[in-house]
């Protein structure tokens, strides 16, 4: 079996979550209805552990566009602490100077 990286697992979670979102979705309504009896609910509980953990969308990971960095995230520009530095000190980033004093 080939190695793959964190950011292609992390793109295959992505579309399996989106592939998977319908069904996690009906099979957790009828899990949370209350009026459903005990049964009916418990068999919904067990069809949804039985679907793949990368379907949940927990399990994606923000990621750096630019470097596939897991940490220090900036969902509004969607890349790391690091890049954002690196592209705004090169004039990439619109919007963003360095400071001096």
């Amino acid at each position: 079996m080939a190695k793959t990286s964190a950011v292609e697992k992390n793109k295959r979670r992505r579309k399996t979550v989106a592939s998977q979102a319908g069904k996690r979705a009906a099979l957790k309504a009828v899990v949370m209805n209350q009026s459903l009896p005990i049964e009916e609910r418990f068999q919904a509980t067990l069809k949804l552990a039985s679907l793949p953990r990368d379907g949940s969308k927990t399990r994606v990971r923000n990621r750096c566009e630019v470097t596939g960095r897991p940490r220090a995230f900036y969902r509004k520009l969607g890349m790391s602490r690091i890049a954002l530095r690196e592209l705004g000190n090169s004039g990439k980033v619109p919007g963003i100077v360095k400071s001096s004093w």
